[in-house]
């Protein structure tokens, strides 16, 4: 065996030597941490250790640091652990839920990863506690109170135990796999995520360019908008590529025409060169085909009337910029997260801003339909309630609001008003209340704010409830019901009503909801309305009701929709969701 030189081993031995003392002196720092963890939590002056706190989240870290005995929970011996680089990780990627890393101190966490000083590591170990406890909440329960952003919806969800969160923290080997917990359960939220992450791909390509305003653009047209518009319904994947001859992928510019450019247009056009129904202008003018098909499903997506025609609506739709979109997506997977993740294995989901109902049972969508939600003046509000009962040929008590401030005047000017459409005039809102013949009555006298009757519609093919509707008592007096007023339900957009709910397929929706109920099918309560008896029907199985304003989701192919925001309160939610942190 070779000898090792004297000197060459006392050398080597300081070297370990030097290497031992650095390595011992996490530990001797570590072993301090306790201490100087305590003296901030005791600090009077929040902003020397984590920045503003609520009084509540710091009694919170306190108590929890003093059942440790002020032990780290995120750091050792050798500074910042593993668990604490999963958490670090995971907040600097809060945008994924469309929240924002800020919000949470990812950026100095992350530079205090690698510390090994004392202070640094009592300041690492305090804010990766708080950030945890607060992107919990978040992410469970939204950023923002509903009732404080937008005061018609009345959602109230319930926070996280914040004590709960750090303590089972503490056994958490995996913190994705923990706070994924939190996040809503729902395969729409999932499908939303996915949204977000391909549209802010769009967004870092640059998105896409406007189409000038022209002319509205039918079948058989040629036009030299058609290339963007093509490149436009690709890019969004409403186009396949397929379908697109080899070379025409690449974007086309389009620039708005000059006065000379749209003189020359005019001649073109004038000469049979281009424009017109023919098309027999540049082929690649040709709005026509493939391009047509995809533009009805853009306009699917969007809510728009599916006639594969670029009119005014169209066109504004296909002009909101990819920052817009993501935005959308961003205020919809808040309001998911303000959803109970427990809807009721069945139960009945209304969607205002895509005017329709569903009836969901397990996984399946049993029943669908259109509706018309209540008017910009009397905007049906966001809620959940129980459905206990139907029924079937209804009266209809008019509101005093409606009665006195809409059919007055009509009964003022055509004394035979009330008789005609079947009303029953009653002395007073009383219970017993007699009923009063509106022929002795001076309607002259009557104002509404001295308006002193009831009006009772009663059962019939005229009434304004039609002949079901669908009772879930609640404090806004909203249900569902039946209507006459069937041809509204050929608009796209159908604001309408005074805030009820009307039902497209009420006779359909009738025999779902009763669905396995002894004695009741469709058949029954289509022969229970023929009888014209009035008649309310329990429900032996009691259905949940979710009213709920969504503009932006996925369905399960894959497709993303969007939503006009009908009643403004996108608006709302964007300036406090998008602001400055609250």
């Amino acid at each position: 065996m070779p000898r090792i030189p004297g000197a060459i081993l006392s050398r080597t031995a300081a070297v370990f030597f030097v290497l031992s003392l650095a390595l011992l002196a996490p530990l001797a720092a570590s072993a301090d941490l306790p201490d100087v963890l305590r003296d901030r939590l005791s600090s009077a002056e929040d902003e020397i250790w984590v920045g503003p706190i609520s009084g509540e989240d710091r009694k919170i870290l306190d108590e929890f640091y003093a059942g440790r005995g002020d032990a780290p929970l995120w750091t050792g011996p050798l500074g910042a652990n593993d668990k604490a680089r999963q958490l670090s990780g995971i907040l600097s990627n809060a945008d994924e839920h469309g929240l924002v890393p800020a919000y949470y101190d990812a950026d100095r966490i992350a530079e205090l990863l690698d510390s090994g000083a004392e202070a640094e590591l009592a300041e690492l170990e305090l804010r990766l506690s708080l950030a945890l406890i607060r992107f919990a909440s978040d992410l469970d329960s939204g950023r923002l109170d509903p009732r404080r952003v937008d005061p018609e919806h009345y959602s109230y969800p319930q926070d996280v135990d914040r004590k709960k969160v750090l303590a089972e923290s503490v056994d958490a080997a995996d913190m994705w796999v923990y706070l994924r917990t939190f996040q809503p359960q729902q395969n729409e939220y999932e499908r939303l995520k996915a949204a977000l992450s391909h549209y802010r791909s769009l967004a870092e390509g640059g998105g896409w360019q406007q189409i000038p305003d022209g002319e509205t653009l039918k079948e058989g047209m040629s036009d030299p908008r058609v290339p963007a518009l093509r490149q436009r319904l690709l890019l969004i994947g409403d186009l396949d590529p397929r379908a697109v001859e080899a070379g025409s992928g690449e974007i086309v510019e389009v620039e708005q025409e000059t006065p000379k450019q749209e003189t020359e247009q005019a001649t073109a056009e004038a000469s049979g060169e281009t424009g017109g129904e023919t098309g027999t202008g540049n082929p690649e003018h040709l709005y026509a085909g493939e391009i047509v098909e995809a533009l009805t499903r853009f306009q699917h997506r969007h809510g728009l009337t599916e006639d594969g025609v670029v009119g005014p609506k169209t066109l504004a739709a296909l002009n909101v910029s990819v920052e817009k979109r993501i935005e959308q997506i961003l205020m919809n997977m808040e309001r998911r997260r303000w959803m109970a993740d427990d809807r009721g294995e069945r139960y009945i989901f209304v969607n205002l801003a895509n005017f329709d109902v569903k009836l969901v049972d397990g996984l399946d969508t049993v029943f669908h339909s259109k509706v018309v939600v209540g008017d910009p003046y009397h905007r049906t509000p966001v809620f959940s309630d129980v459905m206990t009962y139907l029924e079937i040929n209804p009266v209809w008590n008019v509101p005093n609001s409606i009665a006195s401030k809409e059919l007055l005047p009509k009964i003022q000017e055509d004394p035979n008003y009330l008789a005609e459409r079947n009303y029953t005039l009653l002395a007073s809102w009383e219970q017993n209340a007699p009923e009063v013949d509106p022929r002795f009555i001076d309607w002259s006298t009557i104002t509404a704010s001295s308006f002193p009757f009831r009006i009772r519609q009663e059962p019939g093919e005229n009434n304004a409830l039609g002949q079901i509707k669908f009772m879930f008592p609640n404090q806004f007096n909203i249900y569902l019901h039946d209507t006459p007023a069937q041809a509204l339900f050929s608009r796209t957009e159908r604001a309408f009503s005074h805030g009820c709910i009307r039902v497209a397929k009420p006779l359909e929706l009738a025999g779902a909801v009763l669905q396995g109920q002894e004695g009741w099918d469709q058949e029954r309560v289509r022969q229970q309305i023929e009888s014209r008896e009035r008649l309310k029907v329990t429900l032996e199985r009691p259905i949940p009701v979710h009213i709920s304003y969504i503009t932006a989701w996925v369905n399960k192919d894959g497709t993303v929709h969007f939503r006009n925001d009908v009643y403004d309160r996108d608006e709302l939610l964007a300036e406090a969701l998008l602001g400055n942190p609250s």
